[in-house]
């Protein structure tokens, strides 16, 4: 599904002392059946962006459309009648926006509170409204896709290993079969190879489906390697957007944001410094070899 930001602002604790916009009028298109990475500073609006893409926040201004569908429409006017109409719409809209999108978040396995892992992945399918017989289909695919064995299915939740939980965790989202699937920070806190294994089975469960995926990382690795399309934000607006190619070759203009580069970028950069001509956009191991295998011909 395709979403569509439209002159989007968002102001925390709007009216208080504590005042903060973490919005500031949006423009931003993310492409359907493509994983598309968020990066920016801390603070820049990441995680905002994807609670009002599930429908856990509704904007201050602007609006949101998910499928060509208008989902929480801001509210204009302090006519009280008025008022009353646009919350009973956006009601509205969040009945038909439901399931629409799921939600990893840092350390899903935090998430889990069911006896067993079964009934643990089972808990979306079942509250909507699915058959028994179409929840356990749900269950045992995203089980399979999240790398679940059936013989955990009685365990308790918290009775397994940290990797086991958050896969447990993931599959949870997975069952509800969500046609834009948000992970923000998914892998956080793990290994390189536990990074690996989350993100890579995530990213297979996307080429398989074809869903829309939104991924927020602050692992230049983890974008360059898994995104199709990246959004970078700037003091809460959208500053810079294309193909991770295209980002990564502006090292120079995402420094100026405060973020890094890949560290095979950088690598390749001071060859450049140093006189050493290389491709001119290295930021995965991939490019680097093929790199390394040209100049070691010359």
């Amino acid at each position: 599904m395709r979403i569509e930001f439209k002159n989007v602002s968002y102001i925390y604790g709007q009216g208080t002392p504590f005042e903060k916009k973490a919005l500031d009028d949006i423009n931003m298109i993310i492409e359907e059946e493509l994983i598309t990475g968020l990066i920016g500073h801390t603070g820049s609006g990441k995680s905002t962006l994807a609670l009002l893409i599930c429908g856990l926040l509704r904007p201050t201004s602007g609006s949101i459309f998910i499928g060509g569908e208008e989902t929480y429409k801001a509210e204009r006017t302090d006519e009280n009648k008025k008022k009353r109409g646009a919350k009973k719409a956006n009601r509205q809209n969040s009945e038909k926006m439901k399931f629409k999108a799921g939600i990893i978040f840092q350390y899903p396995e935090y998430q889990l509170f069911e006896e067993t892992v079964y009934k643990d992945i089972a808990y979306g399918p079942i509250n909507m409204g699915l058959s028994k017989e179409e929840v356990d289909a749900k269950v045992r695919e995203a089980a399979e896709f999240a790398g679940i064995s059936e013989s955990l299915f009685e365990a308790s939740p918290f009775e397994l290993s940290g990797g086991q939980r958050r896969r447990a965790a993931i599959a949870g989202v997975i069952a509800m079969d969500p046609p834009i699937l948000i992970l923000d920070e998914p892998a956080a806190g793990l290994d390189p190879l536990g990074r690996e294994e989350i993100l890579g089975g995530l990213c297979a469960y996307q080429e398989i489906t074809k869903k829309t995926m939104v991924m927020i990382s602050h692992s230049m690795e983890d974008m360059a390697k898994y995104s199709h399309k990246i959004h970078v934000l700037r003091d809460s607006q959208a500053y810079m957007y294309g193909t991770a190619d295209e980002i990564f070759s502006q090292a120079d203009k995402l420094k100026e944001t405060g973020l890094t580069v890949p560290q095979i970028t950088n690598l390749f950069l001071e060859l450049k410094n140093r006189g050493i001509e290389a491709g001119a956009s290295v930021y995965n191991i991939r490019q680097a070899k093929s790199e390394i295998m040209k100049l070691l011909k010359r």
